[in-house]
């Protein structure tokens, strides 16, 4: 269980921090997280950029960062991290895992740390955090502001936030239209800022030409200086601040607090800056070839020493003194130590120092002998000295090197480049036996020639020569180490390679299969979903040797695990090849054997559902190849009793009310074939093999023969009509259906338009374009471009009422035959169009009078018995 660390706050109490001082009320006051204040989105949103600021501030020497504060800390590891970086101290090594209490048990360990360090946090839980609370994460990060960038503050007799608002009133006292009062509204028009940067870097900034009326043009100065010049991140945003009436507090006081560590710190760094500058030059032992440079180099080192040095040690003095003084103050106000940021302590400065003094005591010596050198040296003594010095350099530390253990927590590939790494190291250690066999030779030489500190010289080229030989034995139990953990290595590397291999596609299988057996099927027909369960069933036949795969693929996993055991290696235990884990091919495994049966009775379903359909369609089409082979039978016959002209109109008559009759009487087997589609429709059958009938074939079907028979019915009863009104014989009534009948090429019922100028011409019209305009507009009235048998009736009946129409019609072809009593076919051919030519050609009788020719045709006999004056 994770815990809820409590925070509280009263006007008047202290609270005891757990190293045994005490904070004071305001300190407590400022911890208090006032969750009504962010309730206001302005400083809510001012609080996430700046805290974010603030922390991506500290990270970044971790090479990390957030993006999103209340989601990047939900883990817990950054928000470890993030400690670790501002403390300079390890944390408990966090939970890796992803689980909900892994992320709540790397939480806790943060909030343990900080309670450590004397916090008590209000009403902030690891749940909390982890659930991305926004407000409960921002409050902890004010906390941990608080303690690791104010608290330490100390300015005169006040400390955190008193000590950062009188450093700030101290700093911009002497800057016009600074009124440094608060942590808000005080720095709204960015001028504190931009005086707090004159104050410390007056080269950054020209504030005379600084006005007040710009708010934002402040801002945006002061923040961007102090981003490029003095490593401070922007935290605040510049319009925010301008248009909140009161800016956030918090955010203020953090971003000021940067200033703060930017500046105070800056005397600090100028002496570790002037002290590694300096030491460099003091460690430079390169020798000069003459007695005037080297003497030049002692005159060098002699003003540095008498000009260059003593403020530098004043400076120092002044550190440690008011260092300790702060503590002094610290300890008596019952106050946490004040600890400076990493690298400017007052132990660097002593140790840097120290390596001053150091590099300057090994300057002066060298200084020395080198001018000693070039008069007198004994050149052999310092050859052996600058030989030892160079193999115990060089020897300094390789004893721990080679001592650690450090393969048994390294992965293969560290292994083999710490094997590399030692093979460079033997090298080395090789191309020094040379300078120990020198050093030990010129040691004898000494010896020989009874050197004055030839003791020293022996102890010394002793302690190399043992030393050497040390070296020696840990190389060779290092390399054979080193060998043995990467045989183990390389062989949990295959494993895992291994398991990666198989299990890649293993896992392919199972999401294949997961996705077949929770994929929706349709189909229309049993042969469909038969062959789907025929596929399912061949699927199942698969899944034996699917589990021997699975068990397999788990053993390489427990094979690993037992040689991590057996040896005892520390390394992680993560596949570098495959993002599948053993637990997730279990659960995926226990998924495809729950969905196996759930498609079973799926399928089995669907095909009872298909028998059903199947016997729907057969049924339907039993009806519906019956009905519609009889709708087109009836449709032919009332085609035929309209076309033929069998017997008078009335027999026509009585034989279509006997088909009207018949077709009436046949209503209800399309009605039950209705009900037959119905429930079809209802099953949502789409397709049906057994027949090529549709509904909606056989109603229009249906539709079209009720139309044709009444439609027929009327035709020869206006026929009736008008022949008994005209006087019409039926012969004639005849003729003129055969006339039409031969120019309606289309057998639609009525002739077009140039089916029936056609028809006019054979007649022997002589047709221009006025007249038969006219004669249109008489048999088609409405314009439809289409002459009814009934129009051409009337209009043949207008026209053989004419006494003259005979005489014309013969005058026409007389004119064509050249003024012969006969016209021969290919007469007619040549001037007539081919249908009116072969229209007349199979009407015409052949002329049997004078003057006869084989071939000759009788245009008179034909003429007038088209217009009913003769038998023809």
């Amino acid at each position: 269980m994770s815990q809820v660390i409590q925070i509280t706050s009263t006007s008047t109490s202290t609270v005891q921090y757990s190293n045994g001082y005490e904070q004071d009320e305001y300190m407590m006051q400022e911890e208090e997280w006032d969750r009504d204040l962010l309730l206001d989105p302005a400083w809510e949103k001012q609080q996430r950029k700046t805290f974010t600021a603030w922390c991506n501030s500290h990270l970044r020497k971790a090479g990390t960062q957030i993006e999103n504060i209340e989601e990047d800390f939900r883990n817990g590891l950054k928000l470890m991290l993030l400690l670790e970086v501002i403390s300079g101290e390890r944390l408990p090594k966090p939970d890796r895992g992803k689980m909900r209490f892994h992320k709540i048990a790397n939480v806790n360990k943060a909030l343990d740390f900080i309670t450590s360090k004397g916090v008590k946090l209000v009403s902030i839980g690891a749940e909390e955090i982890v659930d991305g609370n926004v407000k409960m994460t921002l409050g902890m990060i004010w906390t941990i502001i608080l303690r690791f960038a104010i608290q330490d503050i100390s300015v005169e007799e006040t400390s955190a936030k008193e000590g950062l608002l009188l450093w700030c009133q101290r700093k911009t006292a002497p800057y016009r239209n600074v009124n440094v009062q608060n942590f808000h509204v005080s720095w709204k028009d960015g001028l504190a800022f931009c005086a707090l940067i004159h104050r410390h870097r007056p080269d950054l900034i020209d504030y005379t030409k600084l006005n007040k009326d710009d708010p934002l043009g402040n801002l945006n100065l002061a923040l961007e200086i102090a981003e490029k010049h003095l490593d401070i991140p922007k935290m605040l945003d510049a319009e925010d601040l301008v248009n909140t009436a009161r800016p956030d507090e918090k955010a203020i006081m953090t971003y000021v607090s940067c200033y703060y560590h930017a500046f105070a710190g800056a005397q600090k760094v100028r002496l570790l800056e002037w002290i590694r500058r300096t030491t460099p030059w003091l460690e430079n032992r390169t020798p000069e070839k003459t007695m005037a440079a080297m003497q030049a180099k002692l005159e060098d080192f002699r003003d540095y020493r008498r000009l260059h040095k003593p403020p530098k040690v004043q400076e120092k003095c002044q550190l440690e003194i008011n260092f300790n003084t702060l503590q002094t103050k610290l300890r008596i106000s019952n106050r946490p130590a004040f600890m400076p940021s990493e690298g400017k302590m007052v132990s660097d400065i002593a140790s840097a120092w120290q390596g001053l003094e150091q590099a300057e005591k090994g300057y002066e010596e060298w200084l020395l002998n080198e001018i000693r050198r070039l008069e007198r040296l004994d050149h052999l003594a310092e050859k052996f000295r600058q030989k030892a010095i160079t193999h115990e350099t060089w020897a300094q530390g390789k004893e721990q090197i080679l001592s650690q253990k450090d393969y048994e927590s390294a992965t293969l590939t560290e292994v083999r480049a710490l094997l590399r790494k030692h093979e460079a190291f033997e090298s080395d250690l090789a191309a020094h036996q040379d300078r120990v066999e020198q050093i030990a030779a010129i040691a004898q030489e000494l010896n020989e020639l009874d050197y004055h500190a030839v003791a020293a010289v022996n102890e010394r080229c002793q302690k190399i020569c043992d030393l050497w030989d040390q070296l020696g034995t840990l190389t060779q139990k290092r390399r054979e180490a080193l060998e043995r953990t990467e045989k183990l290595l390389e062989t949990i590397d295959q494993l895992f390679l291994e398991f990666a291999k198989r299990a890649a596609p293993f896992n392919n299988w199972m999401e294949g299969a997961m996705e077949d057996l929770q994929d929706m099927f349709i189909v229309h027909s049993i042969e469909e979903i038969q062959n789907l369960i025929s596929a399912h069933e061949q699927f199942k036949s698969t899944l034996p040797e699917a589990d021997g795969e699975r068990q397999a693929i788990l053993g390489i996993h427990s094979e690993v695990q037992k040689i991590s055991q057996s040896y005892g290696l520390k390394t992680s235990l993560s596949n570098p090849y495959s993002t599948i884990s053993p637990e997730e091919v279990l659960a995926k495994w226990d998924k495809v054997k729950q969905l196996v049966p759930q498609r079973d009775s799926s399928l089995q379903e669907e095909l009872a559902r298909q028998h059903a359909n199947e016997r729907l369609r057969r049924q339907f089409a039993s009806q519906a190849n019956l009905i519609g082979p009889w709708i087109q039978t009836r449709m032919e016959e009332i085609g035929r009793s309209a076309v033929e002209m069998n017997g008078t109109l009335e027999d026509q008559m009585t034989q279509l009310k006997q088909y009207e009759h018949v077709i009436v009487n046949y209503k209800p087997n399309i009605d039950h074939l209705e009900g037959d589609h119905q429930l079809i429709q209802e099953s949502l059958i789409f397709d049906n093999k057994h027949t090529n009938y549709t509904m909606e074939h056989i109603r229009v079907g249906w539709e079209l023969l009720l139309t044709t028979i009444a439609r027929t019915i009327n035709e020869i009863e206006t026929q009736i009509l008008t022949r008994d009104a005209k006087g019409i014989s039926q012969e004639q009534m005849n003729e003129f259906r055969s006339s039409f009948n031969h120019f309606d090429r289309k057998k639609k019922g009525g002739m077009e338009t140039d089916e029936f100028r056609a028809c006019l011409i054979s007649m022997g019209y002589d047709l221009g374009e006025v007249e038969f305009a006219r004669i249109m507009s008489l048999v088609d009235p409405n314009g439809t471009g289409v002459v009814s048998f009934q129009s051409f009736i009337d209009f043949m009946t207008r026209e053989t009422g004419d006494s003259d129409t005979a005489e014309q019609v013969v005058a026409s072809f007389r004119i064509l035959a050249g003024d012969k009593p006969y016209i021969l076919a290919e007469e007619l051919r040549r001037e007539l169009p081919v249908d009116q030519a072969e229209y007349c050609i199979s009407r015409m009788p052949a002329y049997r009078g004078p003057g006869a020719v084989p071939g000759a045709l009788d245009y008179t006999s034909f003429s007038t018995a088209l217009y009913g004056e003769s038998d023809l």
